[in-house]
């Protein structure tokens, strides 16, 4: 949402049966005893199924000796073919399926657990599994096959991690640290992308406890989305030195902590930045961050993210969000342009200034060694995503998510429209739908659209958690104690409702 002045997976490609070969320690055992613990269990599910395909995912647990690397094998019985894995390197002969593990998760100590997933393709039935191996050994053993896990939104998976879980991208979906599905719902607390570049401040609106606490009053919210300004970060002079530079860093790392501290997934984006736009759709004229630009800037983007993950690095349950809603498509002439800029960045048409495009920010975080989510919003102000995949950026992570943003006055803002242009997208990566809201101060639209997203078992946060007129924006509370306006109420009430 382009806020107002103050006044105012690692995708491995189509599999074949000679997979890469890898070292294999000895099998892990023999037969226990009945009743005794399995030297291994897995957890097999579909989470995500359409007419011809779906996506499975396996969570092993070895209950044997610790290994330095793994191979797990199964059998279809329906007729399904593997087309595409990650986190493993998965291969298919006949009706046997196999999967090997990655460099990063080869080791499994004694009760550790590892996941990976797969695309396949399927006609007719779609039984499951019956059988596993680990290492040459059968898992599930002495307490017969784990049952099969249930379709995403219906709380598939074992208990999870602790709140805020440690994330990470399998296949389309968002999974903590033990495999399971972590579908994110929250708010937008704006204030930081702002306050700091107008001179009254960094908050707009108290950040205690007690204001996380009227937050997390609101059932169902275990997210909330942290805008940040490029200048205020960087500290660049006209910002006020005590809203800038160290103060601004500190401020935010504060928060970030306070809300990870209270079960709470922050969502930190980079919202305004520097860099002069005056073509069309410019929101300001100024060179400094002080409105929405169509795209980040190289000169300062790059080492703001370079410095904000390796800030938070060490905690993968903060989630990266590397630009607001990019707008190349108002400058360029054609979407192909737009979405060329989106990726690549440098000299793009009817921008002055040099473009940090999304593979930049990504070789930035990645730079650092932080492993974090990233979410990437599409063009037309996170609204499009329909060159998000032919475009998505390389990751040596493999944990990309698309970012979307839908309100009720945006082009893609109906049913028909979010069939065609954005379930293929969160058919095939997390999609996190990071603002929702419409500028009625009702939220009829909005009701319509959760219902969709959560049909799909996606993620969404509202816009946004301050006190504003709601006739002026989409402003979900009346008071921080967390008392909720008209639009507002929908949204508190529907995560309410799911329980």
């Amino acid at each position: 949402m382009r806020r107002p002045t103050r006044t105012a997976a690692l995708s491995v490609a189509a599999v074949t049966a000679a997979a890469a070969a890898t070292t294999l320690l000895p099998a892990l055992g023999t037969g226990t005893a009945a009743g005794a613990t399995p030297s291994c269990t897995v957890a097999y599910s579909v989470t995500n199924q359409w007419d011809t395909g779906f996506q499975g995912n396996v969570v092993i647990t070895n209950n044997a000796a610790a290994t330095t690397s793994w191979k797990l094998t199964f059998d279809f019985a329906g007729g399904q073919h593997v087309t595409q894995g990650w986190n493993g390197t998965w291969s298919q002969s006949g009706t046997t399926v196999s999967a090997t593990s990655a460099s990063y998760n080869a080791a499994i100590p004694t009760g550790g657990s590892v996941s990976a997933g797969f695309l396949a393709d399927f006609s007719g039935a779609n039984p499951s599994p019956t059988s596993f191996a680990l290492n040459g050994t059968t898992c599930n053993e002495d307490g017969g096959t784990t049952p099969p896990t249930s379709p995403p939104g219906d709380g598939d998976g074992g208990t999870g991690d602790p709140a805020p879980p440690k994330l990470h991208v399998s296949g389309n979906q968002l999974v903590d640290s033990t495999g399971k599905k972590v579908v994110l719902h929250g708010v937008n607390r704006s204030g930081t992308e702002f306050a700091c570049a107008q001179g009254y401040g960094i908050f707009d609106g108290p950040v205690d406890d007690a204001a996380i606490d009227a937050i997390k009053s609101w059932k169902g919210v275990n997210a909330v989305r942290v805008p940040l300004n490029e200048d205020c970060w960087e500290g660049l002079s006209y910002v006020p030195a005590e809203y800038g530079g160290a103060a601004y860093i500190s401020a935010i790392t504060d928060w970030v902590n306070r809300l990870v501290a209270h079960g709470i997934t922050p969502i930190v984006e980079l919202h305004w930045t520097h860099g002069q736009y005056t073509g069309n759709s410019a929101g300001c004229s100024d060179v400094n961050a002080t409105c929405q630009k169509p795209m980040p800037d190289a000169q300062y983007a790059i080492p703001f993210w370079r410095d904000v993950a390796d800030t938070f690095k060490s905690d993968t349950s903060v989630v990266f969000d590397l630009f607001n809603e990019p707008y190349p498509d108002r400058a360029t002439s054609t979407a192909e342009q737009a979405w060329t800029c989106w990726r690549d960045g440098g000299t793009c048409p009817g921008i002055g200034y040099q473009v940090a495009g999304m593979q930049d920010l990504v070789d930035a975080v990645r730079g650092t060694g932080a492993q974090n989510v990233i979410m990437l919003g599409g063009v037309a102000y996170s609204n499009d995503e329909t060159g998000w995949l032919a475009h998505e950026p390389t990751d040596p992570a493999g944990n990309l998510a698309a970012s979307l943003h839908v309100y009720n006055f945006n082009t893609c803002a109906n049913q028909s429209c979010w069939d065609s242009q954005i379930a293929p997208v969160a058919a095939r990566v997390p999609l996190v739908a990071g603002e929702i809201g419409e500028n009625t101060c009702a939220h009829s639209f909005t009701d319509t659209f959760m219902n969709w997203l959560d049909a799909h078992g996606l993620s969404y946060l509202g816009w946004t958690w301050n006190t504003w007129d709601c006739s002026s924006g989409p402003s979900l509370i009346s008071s921080y104690d967390g008392t909720p306006t008209a639009y507002g109420q929908g949204l508190k009430n529907h995560l309410a409702a799911l329980g």
